[in-house]
């Protein structure tokens, strides 16, 4: 079962990324070049990666914690 829901989490890591190359290189967003050009991109990145990983990290925890008490359950 878990490795059933690691392949559907990384299918979908994978469509979501392959959705990321659709986009055009005519269109320009002015936003994100100035910000690109000033250097402050990659602290936009480091938060948002901060906050995945928080959260990613948090859902595994709880998900061995709730795992830990269905079996002393039974």
């Amino acid at each position: 079962m878990a490795k059933l829901k690691y392949l559907l989490i990384c299918v979908a890591l994978l469509l979501f990324c392959a959705n990321l190359y659709a986009q055009t290189e005519g269109e320009k967003v002015e936003m994100a070049d100035t910000m690109r050009g000033n250097g402050r991109i990659f602290v936009v990145v480091a938060v948002v990666l901060v906050i995945l990983i928080g959260l990613i990290l948090y859902l595994v925890r709880l998900d061995k914690k709730i795992s830990k008490l269905e079996k002393e359950r039974e």
